[in-house]
């Protein structure tokens, strides 16, 4: 499930508001959970264990927000709906708008891809701007309260275990109980829920992991504005490193080093430059090496696994709770999905909960968000195992897809309509069964050399 194929936020349909949600986390997951659930509750509380600085720095409890972040079409579109002015504010920050056809250099299968033929809109930023711009909009709702620095402690419940009634939280030394009609857990890998299921009846998700072990180091240099060029150059087999550069705000590139399988990028200035020369383009090399560095570190983040709950596969599940986000699965941050597939899930749960209330929600939602993830799923674990070290759970036809996707990418590199294509997938605005219609396949699979148009390509 993509932009393309999850109908669009609509705001105009009545409802009735009355209880209280509580949604632990303030990150992107929980914020725009907040967001849609305001149509329905008369309060929403979003609580966090952390501070919330004034200006866009990484907080404590988002030790990847240092790292390199991507808002997709699908996730910006989403937020726009939801917090009309979204991408304005963004660049009004410092932000910068990219042309995804021109200005983003993606290399693969030995070259980079053609730029397509029409323009492709997108925002370049840091996490933590993006995360500060959607929590002023959700902070300014007035049915909304956001509380910083505290901690979840556990989950309030009936006698029967059969409803969560609320949470538990430690504000300094103070325990206090937040009773709710609905809590919603987005606190991402550190959910404790799997567990919690565990130990009071229920049974735990089954868990598909996809071992990759990347590690990221990231820092950040000197841009001038109009500058707006863009690289990314993930790793692929056998080629174990890969790298990236974006404009973000500050007239900053953020400039990125990762590797996996154990091999893992430095944090010191001279090896961090030595190991962008070892990969198969000079750009970003030249880049590290024509631009000061406006940071004083290298902040190194590693990623060991991709992690999906199926959720979806329950039987049974306590009323009045909720598990969204990273919470539910979380994939190799290369890919750069995790913000936009928390937006597509909170798109979701607004059609859930408008087709079918509250009764049985979790199980509905659940259901219907398993395609979102299926997607971000499918194109995060079937490029990692174009590696033979990468061990987990394999989607069916992994191995044929992947085929496809390399044929298609080496003809990418002089075919701006294959490019174009590919793009709007990677982007999750089009799902990946987009690049098997029969015009595209034909580009694809004809023998090279044979020139065709889509007028030639029967429907």
């Amino acid at each position: 499930m993509t932009l393309a194929t999850v109908p669009r936020y609509d705001g105009a349909k009545p409802t009735d508001r009355s209880g209280t949600a509580v949604v632990i986390g303030a990150g992107m997951a929980g914020l725009v959970t907040a967001r849609v659930l305001t149509d329905w509750f008369e309060e929403v509380r979003v609580i966090d264990r952390d501070s919330f600085p004034d200006e866009p720095v990484a907080r404590r409890g988002v030790p990847q927000g240092r790292q390199p972040h991507a808002l997709m079409e699908a996730g910006r579109a989403t937020l726009e709906d939801l917090f009309p002015g979204f991408s304005e504010d963004v660049v009004s920050a410092g932000g910068t708008v990219l042309d995804f056809s021109t200005d983003v250099n993606f290399y693969s299968e030995g070259d980079f891809l053609a730029h397509g033929p029409n323009r492709m809109e997108t925002i370049s930023a840091s996490r933590p701007l993006f995360e500060q711009v959607a929590r002023r909009h959700v902070s300014e709702l007035d049915r909304v309260r956001v509380r910083p620095n505290c901690r979840f402690t556990e989950y309030l419940h009936d006698d029967a275990v059969t409803t969560v009634e609320g949470i538990a939280v430690r504000d300094g030394t103070e325990r206090t109980a937040l009773h709710a009609d609905l809590v919603v857990d987005a606190t991402g890998r550190t959910s404790r829920t799997p567990n919690w299921l565990v130990s009071h009846g229920y049974t735990s998700p089954p868990l598909d992991t996809v071992r990759i072990d990347v590690t990221y180091s990231t820092t950040f240099v000197d841009r001038p504005p109009d500058d707006l060029r863009t690289y990314l150059v993930p790793p692929s087999s056998p080629r174990t490193r890969g790298g990236m550069a974006a404009p973000v705000e500050g007239d900053r590139w953020v400039v990125n080093m990762n590797g996996v399988h154990g091999d893992i990028p430095p944090t010191d200035f001279g090896e961090f430059s030595e190991f962008a020369g070892s990969l198969p383009v000079p750009e970003l090399k030249r880049l590290l090496d024509d631009h000061p560095p406006v940071s004083e570190r290298i902040d190194r983040y590693p990623f060991p696994s991709n992690r999906r709950y199926r959720y979806e596969n329950l039987d049974r599940f306590p009323e009045g709770l909720l598990v969204v986000g990273d919470a539910i699965a979380s994939y190799n941050p290369v890919y750069a999905q995790g913000m936009s597939v928390a937006a597509l899930e909170a798109l979701v749960l607004h059609h859930t909960v408008s087709a079918g209330g509250f009764d049985r929600l979790a199980l509905r939602f659940f259901d219907r968000a398993a395609s979102v993830i299926d997607t971000a799923w499918l194109l995060a674990v079937g490029n990692d195992f174009g590696f033979e070290r990468t061990i987990g759970s394999k989607p069916r036809g992994t191995d044929v897809i992947g085929r496809y996707l390399s044929r298609l990418l080496r003809k990418a590199h002089t075919d701006d309509v294959l490019s174009a294509a590919f793009l709007r997938v990677m982007t999750m605005e089009q799902p990946p069964t987009s690049l098997f219609r029969p015009p595209l396949a034909w580009r694809v699979l004809k023998p090279t050399g044979l020139s065709v148009t889509f007028d030639d390509v029967p429907a």
